[in-house]
């Protein structure tokens, strides 16, 4: 009856239990399970009087994707387990549960676990997020777990900001700043520098807790690199852009150094003293060090003071010995500053008795017989008698060589009786043809084997009025070493040797004679008057930019591309002035070493600078030349720009051994002006000589200019003589004069004396130290006329020498045929483009445009591995006064322009493109993964130059170039 009154129970728990179940509540099916537990002997023990506790609450968790995740609770004691969630209860078959027994406290332990899907979480709306708690019974009552929620988990794709790359100083302070995307669970924030995680645990000056930032509070080299922030949760991980950040170090001046020694041993020289900014390098694109890097001041070095000797002592008296003895000293002066000790005697003896002396009464003389008295005077008078005989036969060989000689041509055989004191010069050499004069195939045989002594010619004030030339008379010319030079036109040149003497102190006297001489003091020797009309050019110049230039003078200037702004064009204009107006406003001893060159218009406003070309004709030394760059205020007064010594970032002088190229940002007028710092200081002189038949039929000219060199100034030359008809005689030579304040002597020699004759004492001629050195790019000549004996006389040979005392001297050979025809007139100056004034596009340039961008591109990024526009200016040589180019937009840009105005002569690309493909090689050995393409495009150029420049030129307007990433 038991068994089945349990039966009957066992079947009406199950349908209350399931009644109750839809119904939402089990309290019931708990309480009736409590009134039968003790008719289940299998049922695990408890506690009695015991609320249930939980060992394990249920965890808030987050759904990846669509994989369901499990809650979990674990009570004891507990008779039951049901989930509830968003305040409803979980159904019973979603529950999964167990039962065991703890063997440490022997209680029943029961476990219940239930799976949550996306879909359920979705499909929940309420005010909070999808949440479920467990409810565990026992027999005393209930107890309530923690609630847990239930998300979905994601991660947004982009960060709500990104870090940015930075330039910073060393020790500065760096923040990189990142807000990572939105995501549930919130993402964590890591940050990657260079590909290597960042740690603020092993680096106490990083800090990376402060809101996702990284900081870094002192800045070191080491820091420059790439960061990145990385985002991550359970779902997903996100990268940043990439912040590079650089490290720079501005640049700082080293100490100086001491001031080097005097570097002339005597006199007024020149100490300087340096310092490099190295203290520290700038690195990294920093700055670079302002101010100057070499300080020069002058110096006065005690010259030597060779020693003296005073006056004669008296005589003392006649010793026993028949003799006397005097002395002196070196005291007026003595010797000091390593001078030279005196030469000769301190001391002297004699014999005070005229060689009588006795002793013991007898005479110690030696007396000569009377018979060598006689010998001497029959050898004298034998030796006249021989010389009056040789002297009659030598005039009357003389006389028979004149007779039959005088109707033949010329045999060049020196005379010394027409040369006013020079020795006498043999010579017998072949001279070759040259292709810049006409009827060069007419060779004479010459020789030169010359015996050279001075003085070379007479500078006595008293036979000044010598030097006047013969009479001018006019008579046509044929050479076979000239260039005709137009039509012949009637003028004098009577050259007159001023009888002053130069001083030799180059630090006192050669400044105020300077002086002078600019103030119209000093007349030169022969000035030349050329023309007062300015060389002027003008060009319209748009976006794609251009070259100025003033034929044959070494002058032009570039216009970059991109220096003019697009749709916009100025009409430039360059000109040089030929005034003395310039001259007239230089201070103490400056001259001018090249034409004084304006460009403008006065408002010109560019992007980038412009490159102008001034020739020059100093030999270039910082130890001997202080050379600067000057522009002419508005009161016309000149005011320095820079020393080329020096580095500016206003401006950029390079000097090459015959040029100076500028980069220019302000319109006006400039000039390169050079003051000697020692007498070793040179500049070149251009001699020319000229000649033409004077107004007589038998009288010919010669003149002899001496011009600085420049082609500018040679340039007033060739004007000149093509007014008068005059024609180049020999190839233009050039002459290094010194600054050792000695002045400058023509003279000519070798005139053949029974063909033609030259007043006397007019063979030598003098130009004053100031009025060389001091010429200012005005030409100086001297003229020599020569008569010839007889009409018959067809040619005329003889030399000019040019000679600085205690200097150099240069040789002019003149030959030249003399005939009544006139010549054909062939300009002197021959270059295709002495028409040329100015270019425009594409066509003016060297480097074709795409290449020009490409490179440009290339270098003006910085780059870790060196491969930026420092490294091009120092394979292009460029490499000085890099702060100029450091101030520009593109220093690529500006380098290319200099490289342009540099290489305007030469018709090849090649020395860029050895460059390129250097820099290329360099590259590739650091970075040999990226090796073929930057090889490929400077290979590219390379090959461009081989084919010729018209072959690059085409490139610029094709497309089908690859285009260079770098």
């Amino acid at each position: 009856m038991k068994r089945k009154g349990l039966s009957c129970c066992e079947l009406l728990l199950k349908m209350m239990a399931h009644w109750w179940q839809h119904k939402g509540c089990f309290w019931f099916l708990l309480l009736f399970a409590g009134a039968t537990s003790d008719a289940q002997p299998d049922t695990l023990p408890s506690v009695q009087g015991t609320l249930p506790h939980f060992i394990q609450e249920p965890e808030d968790a987050y759904i990846v994707k669509s994989n369901p995740i499990k809650l979990r609770c674990r009570a004891a004691p507990a008779l039951q387990i049901f989930f509830k969630c968003n305040g409803e209860w979980v159904h019973q078959n979603e529950h999964f549960s167990q039962e065991y027994k703890d063997l440490n406290t022997g209680l029943k332990v029961r476990e219940v676990m239930i799976n949550v899907s996306r879909q359920q979480v979705e499909d929940f709306h309420g005010p909070e997020d999808y949440w479920c708690l467990c409810v565990a019974w026992s027999h005393l009552g209930t107890s309530k777990s923690r609630k847990a929620t239930v998300r979905i988990a994601y991660l947004r794709k982009n960060f709500e900001q990104d870090p940015q790359g930075k330039e910073v100083p060393i020790n500065g302070m760096i923040v990189l700043h990142c807000r990572p995307p939105e995501g549930v669970p919130v993402a964590e924030v890591e940050w990657l520098k260079n590909e290597e995680l960042v740690s603020s645990l092993t680096d106490d000056n990083i800090d990376t807790r402060a809101d996702h930032n990284l900081i870094i509070n002192e800045a070191r080299l080491s820091d420059s690199g790439n960061y990145t922030c990385l985002a991550s949760n359970i779902v997903a991980k996100r990268r940043s852009a990439t912040a590079t950040v650089i490290v720079f170090v501005n640049g700082g001046w080293s100490l100086w150094t001491e001031w080097s020694p005097c570097n002339v041993p005597c006199g007024r020289g020149v100490q300087k003293r340096s310092r490099t900014c190295t203290n520290p390098a700038p690195l990294n694109g920093g700055a670079f060090c302002e101010g100057m890097s070499v300080q020069k001041i002058t110096c006065n070095a005690l010259c030597p003071i060779d020693g003296g000797w005073d006056e004669w002592s008296e005589w003392t008296i006649c010793s026993s010995q028949c003799e006397r003895q005097r002395s002196r000293e070196c005291n007026s002066p003595a010797p000091r500053h390593r001078g030279k000790i005196c030469e000769g005697n301190s001391e002297a003896t004699e014999n005070c008795t005229d060689g009588l002396c006795t002793q013991n009464r007898k005479l110690l003389h030696d007396v000569k017989p009377q018979s060598m008295d006689s010998t001497n005077d029959v050898a004298l008078y034998s030796g006249l008698g021989a010389g009056i005989i040789a002297v009659a036969i030598l005039v009357v060989a003389v006389m028979l060589y004149r007779k039959n000689h005088s109707e033949y041509g010329v045999d060049v055989i020196d005379s010394s009786a027409l040369t006013g004191g020079f020795q006498s010069f043999n010579f017998k050499t072949t001279r070759q043809g040259n292709p810049l004069l006409l009827n060069s195939s007419m060779q004479p045989d010459l020789t030169v084997g010359r015996t050279y002594s001075t003085p070379l010619c007479f500078q006595d004030s008293t036979d000044k009025d010598l030097f006047d030339p013969l009479p001018d008379i006019k008579v046509k010319v044929q050479s076979s070493f000239m260039v005709s030079l137009g039509v012949a036109e009637r003028a004098e040149f009577h050259a007159k040797a001023p009888a002053e003497t130069f001083p030799r102190d180059l630090s006192r006297d050669y400044c105020s004679t300077m002086d002078r001489r600019k103030k119209g003091l000093l007349t030169l020797n022969g000035p030349l008057s050329t023309a007062k009309e300015q060389l002027r050019t003008t060009g319209v110049f748009g976006h794609p930019g251009g070259r100025l230039v003033v034929p044959n003078t070494g002058v032009s200037l570039l216009v970059p591309h991109g220096a003019v702004a697009e749709n916009m064009s100025w009409e430039m204009y360059m000109v040089i002035n030929q005034g003395e107006a310039s001259v007239q406003t230089l201070e103490g001893c400056e001259i001018l070493l090249g034409p004084e060159v304006m460009y403008g218009p006065p408002g010109l406003d560019l992007f980038c600078p412009v490159a102008m070309t001034i020739a020059h004709c100093a030999e270039v030394d910082a130890e001997n030349w202080n050379i600067q760059l000057k522009r002419k205020t508005q009161d016309s007064k000149w005011e320095e720009v820079m020393s080329v010594e020096e580095e500016s970032t206003s401006c950029y002088c390079l000097m090459d051994s015959s040029s100076c190229h500028l980069l220019l940002d302000q319109p006006g007028s400039y000039a390169l002006v050079g003051e000697p710092l020692t007498q070793a200081a040179v500049k070149r002189l251009k001699l020319a000589v000229f000649g033409s038949m004077e107004a007589s039929s038998m009288n010919y000219s010669l003149r002899v200019y001496c011009v600085d060199d420049t082609p500018h100034a040679f340039q007033g030359v060739v004007a000149a003589e093509k007014t008068r008809g005059g024609q180049l005689l020999e190839e233009p030579k050039m002459l290094p004069f010194r600054a050792n304040t000695f002045s400058l002597q023509v003279s000519i020699q070798d005139v053949p004396q029974f063909l033609w004759s030259i007043k006397p004492f007019t063979t030598c001629q003098e130009f004053s130290f100031p009025q060389v050195w001091c010429s200012n790019q005005q030409p100086l000549h001297c003229a020599f006329s020569l008569e010839r004996y007889s009409p018959a006389t067809a040619h005329l040979s003889c030399k000019i020498s040019v000679r600085q005392v205690k200097g150099h001297e240069q040789i002019l050979q003149v030959y030249t045929a003399v005939a009544e025809t006139e010549k054909e007139s062939v300009p002197f100056f021959m270059q295709t483009d002495c028409t040329i004034t100015s270019q425009t596009g594409p066509k003016a340039f060297k480097i074709p445009l795409s290449i020009r961008q490409r490179i440009c591109a290339t270098f003006d990024t910085a780059n870790a591995k060196g491969k930026d526009w420092q490294l091009l200016a120092q394979k292009l040589h460029l490499d000085r006064n890099l702060g100029y180019f450091a101030k520009q937009q593109s220093p690529s840009a500006v380098i290319l322009s200099l490289w342009e105005a540099r290489h305007q002569d030469t018709a090849d690309l090649d020395s860029l493109a050895s460059a390129l493909e250097e820099i290329g090689k360099i590259h590739s050995k650091s970075s040999p993964k990226d090796q073929e393409e930057p090889e490929s495009d400077f290979n590219h150029i390379h090959a461009g130059t081989l084919c010729g420049t018209d072959k690059l030129t085409s490139e610029k307007t094709e497309d089908s170039a690859p285009e260079y990433t770098g």
